[in-house]
């Protein structure tokens, strides 16, 4: 299996040596190519500063981050640009489209920035779209879609380059619960048909139920990690839960 994303003893820190924060302490872990892994904890607790330092948005203050074969620590700012956009895919709560294009164009965007030939975007858009069920939006603009459909569209942005990984951060905080689990139908089809890499940040046990794996963080660490194995979502799901009420903080059970 080949492997990924490779975090190695990575620590950050905020403030001045009188007043030092540490929203990392010593944090380790791999992720292969094909795995959908969770990574869920109370607010303060550094998931989302450990996905900054992933995603090349935040820089570690020691340790080293391995993303297909490359050290993102090591990489200066016009290397470091050109590493995000062919090998990382992004999606965020908010979305993220630009309102002034249709989705189409907001997809075709991030072909065009990569260098991809103008004559292969229209079939790499239609085939990406039928994958997830947005052809009939694509000549929307992003007000007159639902949430859902823009948060499939910022999907198909995030995966129509092919990128090493997928990172996600809180995909369903913005969507009602359909719309949630119409979107986790798709990750879970990318992820089993299309073997993308994904690294999901989220505070909503329902939403972790999909993954394959959760890393659980509690002040900067590490606290616990959970495999599905051959777990049904319900058991899985059951199994998070058991350990959300024991970690304590602000995870939702729906």
């Amino acid at each position: 299996m080949k492997n990924i994303l490779n975090v190695q003893s990575i620590e950050k820190y905020y403030g001045n040596k009188d007043n030092i924060t540490k929203a990392i302490d010593n944090i380790s872990f791999k992720v292969d190519e094909g795995e959908f892994v969770g990574i869920m904890g109370p607010s303060g607790s550094g998931k989302t500063t450990l996905l900054n330092c992933i995603s090349t948005i935040d820089n570690v203050s020691s340790g080293n981050i391995i993303i297909n074969n490359q050290d993102i620590t090591k990489l200066k700012s016009k290397n470091l640009d050109k590493f995000r956009r062919n090998e990382l895919g992004f999606i965020f709560q908010d979305f993220n489209l630009l309102d002034t294009l249709t989705a189409y164009e907001n997809i075709a965007l991030a072909l065009t920035i990569k260098g991809e030939k103008s004559e292969n975007i229209d079939k790499l858009i239609n085939d990406v779209a039928n994958k997830l069920g947005i052809e009939n939006v694509l000549n929307k603009y992003p007000y007159q879609m639902s949430g859902g459909q823009k948060q499939r569209v910022a999907s198909a942005r995030a995966i129509i380059t092919n990128p090493s990984l997928i990172l996600a951060d809180e995909p369903t905080g913005a969507l009602d619960s359909k719309s949630s689990r119409l979107l986790l139908d798709r990750f879970e089809y990318l992820n089993n048909n299309l073997k993308a890499t994904i690294l999901m940040v989220t505070h909503d046990a329902f939403t972790a139920s999909y993954a394959h794996r959760i890393l659980f963080i509690k002040d900067g660490k590490i606290f616990n990690e959970l495999v599905k194995g051959n777990d049904s979502r319900k058991e899985f799901f059951d199994r998070i839960i058991d350990v959300v009420t024991l970690l304590g903080g602000d995870e939702d059970v729906f």
